[in-house]
């Protein structure tokens, strides 16, 4: 009876909150809409996605999506609410409360700690250039979301979603169900209405998983069309940050403040010239004509994802678009030259990063430095799940060895060149759909999860854009429709993603259940009488 009690809090407090913050839930149009009239205030919906924090990450469902919270947040907003009453406004982010996933920096007072405990006293006296540009566009800045620890590249048996600063993030559909990761905080606070949106940093599938688990939109851009100064690396190679919210136009308008070069980042040199305003080229009659490759990454792994996937397909055709079947060659060799390239990248640009940050604050200033933390610590930090992955990298060659370079430049071949463009060619389209993942999997410390896998590898080692929106639903758990398209293609891919939202409206409003296993077609099938 616990856990039905439990289910009834839950949902109540789901429906109470919502009526009380008709606004959490609002896309950004309806946000600015409501400041314009005076209905609200930047300080007002500052406050209220506080209040939401307070009452559901650490009480309530306990979502654990929030590590900090910006206690300058709701100062910012009043500046905001000034300049509007002043008659300046600055765009469509203006007083729109965002959170960064924890591996960015902030000069807020904040700490920056990747989760690890290791950095917990690493608060920084500098903004990532990412950060600036979305405050310059108006953004409040509420504070950073929980991650998969170390950007869940510390083990290969992590569980996705934890970390020792910020515990395991639920995912608010069905709170013994994992959120995904490493952008695991940042999916589950907006899909929650914690915040208006996120911020979310991706290596290979830690935006559009997260994204997609929790229902919500997620975009991968192409890497260096973002910067990546000041935010705790993985990868050079395939490293990048990401808008995380709950609908594609507010990803488009997000997409637009953060995009730019930078010139401590050299993979952004042409971000100027290639970006655009992505949230004006937004077109609902975008599918009309567009020829579009269908993969059938997740078939016949779940009937209820091929049927979510059939009904998404049909609802493409209606809407004009042609389909076309895509064949794509296996990813073994992807995958084996992305692990080379992850461990060498890793080493290099972790003891970089630590180089950066203050000795007085950060103590551990190598890899080598965190695996002897880590041991020492290693009832808070492991207790779950070990550090292979960081002893793997610490014996990994150098960014000058052969194999290394190899090993980057094959798999940037053969996932680009050789792969997603090659695979456009030769079907003769302009994007590729695939079931982003599959539902989400519990959580389980003692034997893992069961994954039933993506197609991120592809455009994550070719540094090429993926987006996921929402597609629909398996037992009240969200799934998401990914599109993939060559380098710089965001305009498109987003344009085709919100002419896809606009026809379906697939995402689901989290309800906070204990579980899925107490939906009535489970529990009955349970506890069948005699």
């Amino acid at each position: 009876m616990k856990i039905l009690a439990g289910l009834t809090m839950a949902m109540t407090l789901a429906a109470g909150t919502a009526a009380a913050n008709d606004l959490a839930f609002g896309s950004f149009a309806q946000q600015q809409q409501a400041m314009t009239t005076g209905a609200t205030t930047s300080e007002s919906l500052t406050r209220s996605y506080l209040a939401r924090i307070a009452a559901m990450n650490r009480e309530g469902p306990r979502l654990n999506a929030v590590i900090a919270i910006n206690h300058h947040a709701l100062a910012d907003a009043r500046k905001l609410d000034a300049e509007r009453k002043a008659g300046k406004l600055r765009g469509p982010l203006h007083g729109v409360p965002i959170l960064l996933k924890d591996n960015i920096e902030s000069w807020d007072g904040t700490a920056t700690t990747a989760g690890s405990l290791a950095l917990k006293d690493n608060v920084p006296e500098r903004d990532a250039p990412l950060v600036r540009r979305l405050t310059d566009a108006g953004a409040v800045i509420l504070g950073k979301a929980n991650l998969s620890e170390w950007a869940n590249y510390r083990s290969s048996r992590s569980i996705s979603g934890w970390s020792a600063v910020g515990g395991l993030v639920r995912n608010p559909h069905a709170l013994d169900r994992g959120a995904c990761g490493s952008s695991s905080g940042s999916g589950a606070a907006v899909s929650a209405g914690l915040a208006a949106g996120a911020v979310g940093t991706e290596t290979d599938g830690s935006i559009t998983c997260p994204a997609a688990m929790n229902g919500v939109v997620g975009l991968k851009p192409t890497v260096g069309l973002i910067s990546r100064t000041h935010v705790v690396p993985i990868s050079a190679s395939q490293d990048t940050a990401g808008p995380m919210t709950r609908n594609v136009a507010d990803a488009a308008a997000m997409l637009s403040a953060l995009a730019g070069s930078d010139p401590a980042d050299p993979a952004t040199r042409e971000a100027d010239a290639r970006r655009t305003d992505y949230l004006a080229a937004l077109d609902a009659g975008a599918l009309k004509g567009a020829r579009i490759g269908i993969l059938r990454n997740m078939a016949g792994r779940h009937p209820g994802i091929d049927a979510v996937y059939d009904k998404a397909l049909s609802a493409m055709k209606a809407a004009g678009a042609v389909l076309v079947e895509v064949n794509a060659p296996s990813t073994t060799a992807i995958a084996a030259a992305e692990e080379l390239v992850l461990r060498v990248e890793f080493k290099a640009g972790v003891n970089a990063y630590l180089a950066s940050t203050s000795p007085e604050q950060v103590k551990t200033r190598t890899l080598a430095d965190l695996i002897a933390f880590n041991e020492a610590h290693a009832d808070q930090e492991m207790p779950l799940f070990g550090q292979e992955t960081f002893k793997t990298a610490q014996a990994a060659v150098g960014l000058d060895d052969p194999t290394y370079l190899k090993a980057r430049d094959d798999g940037r071949r053969l996932a680009g060149p050789d792969g997603i463009d090659k695979w456009l060619k030769d079907a003769n389209v302009e994007v590729l759909v695939a079931v982003t993942g599959g539902p989400a999997p519990r959580v389980d410390p003692v034997v893992g999860s069961r994954w039933l896998g993506s197609f991120s590898s592809p455009p994550a080692v070719a540094g090429y854009p993926h987006l996921t929106v929402p597609m629909g639903e398996v037992s009240g758990l969200p799934v998401g429709l990914s599109f993939i398209g060559t380098a710089w293609s965001e305009a498109r891919l987003l344009s085709l993603g919100y002419a896809y939202e606009q026809a379906t409206h697939a995402r689901l409003t989290p309800t906070f259940a204990p579980s899925v296993d107490l939906r009535p077609e489970i529990v009955g099938a349970y506890d069948v009488k005699p």
